[in-house]
């Protein structure tokens, strides 16, 4: 049986998590009144953007680890720099993934009490500044390395 989130059913589980209904693998049902559909896609998409940009970030991690070399042989720098460059690049990873799920989960148990969220948190603007920043700081840094070589 399919857990729904009309309004007799959220009097019993108003102050639980949605997410913790009985039965706990059925599906969420949402009254569909105004543009809450359409809205409910419109989170389960964003989540899938921040599942994209992890799995982006875990890939150029892996990278820089295996082969952060632009030519033939690795310098001794390329080969100090590039475990420490991966695991920022994981970690920042992981920080995404986590930052997206949580933004999913409290998007989607404040569709339940039909309140709406308009914008992000200072949490999820500073962790994409650092990924950003991060990103840029390695894209000099791999112009840096190549422009010596020359």
């Amino acid at each position: 049986m399919p857990r729904s989130l009309d309004h007799e059913h959220l009097g019993e589980h108003f102050s639980d998590s949605v997410f913790c209904t009985p039965p706990l693998l059925g599906p969420l049902l949402f009254e569909n009144v105004d543009s809450d559909a359409r809205d409910h896609c419109a989170n389960e998409r964003t989540f899938l953007s921040y599942l994209r940009l992890s799995i982006y970030m875990a890939v150029v991690s892996l990278a820089i680890v295996i082969s952060f070399h632009l030519k033939s042989e690795p310098t001794k720098l390329e080969l100090r720099m590039a475990r420490p460059l991966g695991i920022i690049f994981w970690l920042l990873s992981l920080s995404c993934l986590v930052m997206g799920f949580g933004n999913y989960i409290k998007t989607v148990q404040k569709y339940s009490r039909r309140a709406a969220i308009v914008q992000t948190g200072w949490k999820t603007q500073t962790v994409f500044t650092i990924i950003a920043l991060s990103i840029v700081g390695v894209c000099v840094l791999f112009l840096a390395t190549n422009s010596k070589r020359s």
